[in-house]
């Protein structure tokens, strides 16, 4: 069973490429996903936020507030590492497990969608790696509808990222989706990637 990583910018269109790969038998494993369980069943790693971050990313019952965590941790690149380096151990012991479980399943592969997918050290558990790609003005169009943004808090959140250089260098595979190609196009080019 062939492992994918497919990482991007917030906003590259990843998503799309992934549901389009379900769409020939894969499993979606979602790290975002797989990050909101964990901080949500996880009491250490909300401990260490509080302690990054400050108690104001707490809900009145003490629960995560996710808005206020992405406020404080998208501020700069540094702030953003921080979270990173708290929550991805976390989230690729899950991600390792859901791998394991999903492997014994009847799909075509897994592909593992992450945005850290490199930083995390995800990468090591795929096969081969996919970078999806889009200009800063169609991510920003895409992320302000998606996340109901301001403007200002998009740009943010992009500009906290890595260089699209950061992810391009280390994939196998690099896919422009500004939407000039269509998805199918994209999809075939993963499917057939030796």
């Amino acid at each position: 069973m062939r492992i994918i990583g497919i990482t991007g910018k917030t906003g590259a269109g990843k998503t799309a490429v992934c549901e389009k790969l379900c769409e020939h038998g894969f499993f979606h494993l979602d790290a975002d996903k797989v990050a909101k369980e964990v901080l949500a069943e996880s009491p250490s790693v909300i401990k260490k936020l509080c302690a990054e971050f400050g108690d104001g990313i707490l809900n009145g019952d003490g629960t995560l507030n996710s808005k206020e965590l992405s406020a404080a941790a998208f501020r700069t690149k540094k702030t953003a590492e921080r979270l990173d380096d708290i929550v991805y151990p976390a989230v690729v012991k899950e991600i390792k497990k859901i791998v394991k479980e999903k492997s014994a399943e009847n799909f075509s592969g897994i592909i593992i969608d992450a945005i850290g997918l490199f930083e995390s050290g995800a990468d090591k558990l795929c096969d081969f790696t996919v970078t999806v790609t889009a200009d800063e003005k169609t991510r920003l169009k895409r992320i302000t509808a998606r996340d109901a943004l301001s403007k200002e808090d998009a740009l943010k959140r992009i500009r906290a990222q890595k260089d699209d250089g950061f992810f391009a260098e280390r994939s196998d595979l690099v896919l422009e989706n500004n939407g000039k190609n269509d998805l199918d196009t994209l999809v075939k080019k993963v499917l057939n990637y030796e």
